[in-house]
């Protein structure tokens, strides 16, 4: 998406690995579950929402900014707030990811948290603390990084924020695998799956004031 105007109709869009590549870490068939059926259900329940409507010309996130905190809109914003963020969250991970960072986004740690283990501490906090569905982010917030957690299908973008890194903390993300063991899941994205370019990429996008969603 970016500076890209992408309106609707909208699809999927493609898995940026294949869907064994996250393995053992996050499954093929958790991958083929979550993204195939979930996230595939959000992007055609949103067509049909805003279809034919004057929100079916408003890229992904206009629909999303302009039905935050509308009850009469919360299908709409529900389905276009998870597209968004499922397809910002494939992109948060890779095989081989996890870690320590390097590069502006290790230096961002550094300087918002006093280091990348108290980082991974909030982070971790955050994730295993959002009680029922929801996202653990970071994100930066006037050229400095925190960590949030959202409820349910609500996204940083409405309040003005630039997500750098997500985590899916929804059950169906992690249950095929991990079952209730959730701090294990967020140990694994932790350690081994995060994808710190990305999250560079999305430093260099907070800068710039551009839209980081790809």
């Amino acid at each position: 998406m970016g500076t890209k105007k992408i309106t609707g109709p909208f699809k999927l869009p493609s898995l940026p690995y294949n869907d064994n590549a996250l393995a053992p870490y996050l499954s093929a068939q958790t991958l083929s579950f979550h993204y195939g059926k979930h996230h595939q259900t959000y992007v055609t329940k949103l067509n049909e929402l805003v279809q034919p409507t004057v929100l079916e010309s408003e890229t992904l996130e206009g629909i999303i900014k302009q039905t935050a905190g509308q009850p009469d809109k919360a299908p709409i914003f529900n389905n276009a707030a998870q597209s968004w963020n499922h397809s910002f969250y494939w992109k948060c991970m890779k095989a081989n990811g996890g870690g320590k960072p390097n590069g502006a986004v290790a230096n961002k740690i550094e300087s918002s948290f006093g280091g990348y283990d108290k980082f991974k501490e909030a982070f971790a906090k955050a994730a295993l603390t959002q009680f029922g569905s929801g996202w653990a982010w970071l994100v930066s917030d006037k050229g400095a990084l925190k960590v949030i957690k959202t409820q349910n299908a609500d996204t940083p973008i409405v309040s003005g924020l630039t997500p750098v890194l997500t985590l899916d903390v929804w059950e169906h993300a992690y249950y095929l695998d991990y079952q209730n063991r959730r701090s294990d899941y967020i140990q694994a994205f932790l350690d081994h799956l995060a994808n710190w370019d990305f999250a560079n990429e999305n430093i260099s996008c907070a800068a710039s004031s551009s839209c980081c969603q790809k």
